[in-house]
């Protein structure tokens, strides 16, 4: 099984390198690490070229990108910009990782070996932990049947059926529900755990704050199950206001008649699931 990784990195000079000091540790070797240098500013480009003279491969390519860490775009841009860069029919496994976690020693062996149990397997993934008094725990807002765009690993076939990966907030998202929709089966393993340095969003400035609820009318979700989730979303991360964000963010999106990012019959797929979700946690 070959397996390709993707890092889009912008100013990462401090977690680089621990990202892939854990990755070249890996028991299962993979076959290329492809970093995106996304315009950095540090030293990013210099720590990567140490390690290009010795480890064969990693390879790096520069995209040039505005600074802006608008959620979403950039990181997705970047991503897509290394992709083409590779010949996905050369690889089983495609993975799109953050230049800021540190990967356990066996975390693409085990990875490999779940997608090895079914042809029907199209993406699997481990959990994000944070350092939190002096211990790792898992990050708020963990599911256990949601991937965190952090850490994603697609099956070529899945990855091609779904059209790759939408360059927009909700992408880690939108994968997985056109991943279900078209009939793969999304993975996550719970004692499989990565530490993430830089927890999700800690760099997002604060005009991204109504692009979730733009994501939430791209994805159709319709205004009552936008306002569940923002509710939820907001509770989760103790920051009320995000509910009144994240709905103008929504009504935005409406009053621009924003292009939605699924198909009329995707979106009823995806409504459907979070309803069915909703219905299990309240014992319906």
């Amino acid at each position: 099984m070959k397996i390709a990784v993707i890092i889009p990195t912008y100013n990462e000079e401090r977690f680089i390198a621990k990202t892939l000091d854990s990755l070249l540790s890996q028991n299962f070797k993979i076959s290329k690490i492809l970093i995106v240098n996304d315009n950095s500013t540090d030293n990013t480009l210099e720590i990567v070229n140490s390690y290009l003279k010795d480890n064969e491969v990693i390879k790096m390519v520069t995209h040039q990108s505005s600074d802006q860490n608008i959620p979403g775009s950039k990181v997705i841009n970047a991503f897509n910009f290394g992709l083409s860069h590779i010949n996905l029919s050369d690889f089983d496994i495609i993975c799109k990782f953050d230049a800021d976690l540190i990967f356990p020693i066996d975390y693409i062996d085990n990875i490999a070996t779940r997608f090895r149990e079914s042809d029907t397997i199209g993406m699997v993934a481990g959990h994000c932990s944070i350092e939190k008094n002096a211990s790792w725990e898992l990050e708020k807002g963990t599911n256990k049947d949601h991937i965190r765009g952090a850490l994603k690993a697609y099956r070529t076939a899945c990855f091609q059926e779904i059209g790759g990966l939408k360059s927009s907030i909700g992408w880690d998202t939108i994968d997985e529900m056109l991943a279900r929709y078209y009939g793969w089966q999304v993975i996550t393993i719970p004692d499989l755990h990565v530490k993430h340095l830089k927890p999700t969003g800690a760099s997002y400035n604060s005009k991204a704050k109504y692009l979730q609820g733009e994501a939430f009318y791209k994805m159709r979700y319709g205004w009552w199950l936008t306002f569940i989730t923002a509710a939820k979303m907001a509770w989760n991360k103790k920051q009320f206001q995000l509910i009144p964000d994240y709905l103008n963010g929504y009504k935005i999106a409406q009053k621009k008649n924003l292009e939605p990012l699924v198909t009329e019959d995707q979106g009823r797929f995806i409504r459907s699931y979070r309803w069915k979700g909703i219905k299990s946690k309240i014992g319906f």
